[in-house]
């Protein structure tokens, strides 16, 4: 059954048909010139087309909404038709959709505590090695201590 609106398409597809054809026959008394500006609109034309040519498949809204269902609530589920018959309650539906945010917020708590747990333990071996060396901690302050330990580092092998 061909609707009214694949008629037309078929009505124009042949008449471009016809137009192509006169047009090519008429091609050849036409100088060098013209008939190379009018291979290069042919190619521009039918790149023009391909771009705006229907894909090999569109989505149409109604397998859209079969794929998203809207529930009375106003939420929306993936696979699933508006009308499901879903029994589960709305505080339930949004207790499982914060818990992945839940988790995440845990996650980053536990990341960071033991982030803080790491630099305290680095601080205290810092601390511990500066209290067992056989400086004094006033060593450690002196402006030209920085110097000592970097001519010293230098000159070991």
């Amino acid at each position: 059954m061909t609707t009214p609106s694949h008629h037309d398409e078929l009505a124009a597809e042949q008449f471009a048909r016809k137009l192509t054809a006169h047009l090519s026959m008429a091609e050849a008394g036409l100088p060098y010139v013209v008939t190379e500006r009018l291979r290069a609109s042919r190619i521009q034309a039918l790149s023009m087309r391909k771009r705006t040519s229907a894909p090999l498949r569109a989505p149409s809204t109604e397998s859209a909404v079969s794929l998203l269902g809207i529930q009375s609530d106003g939420t929306v589920s993936l696979g699933a038709s508006g009308n499901n018959h879903d029994n589960t309650p709305i505080w339930v539906r949004r207790l499982l959709t914060a818990i992945p945010l839940i988790a995440l917020a845990a996650a980053l708590a536990f990341i960071g505590a033991d982030q803080d747990s790491r630099t305290i333990i680095d601080v205290a071996e810092v601390d511990a090695a500066l209290l067992t060396s056989e400086l004094p901690p006033a060593a450690y302050t002196d402006p030209g201590f920085q110097q000592y330990l970097q001519t010293t580092v230098s000159d070991t092998p």
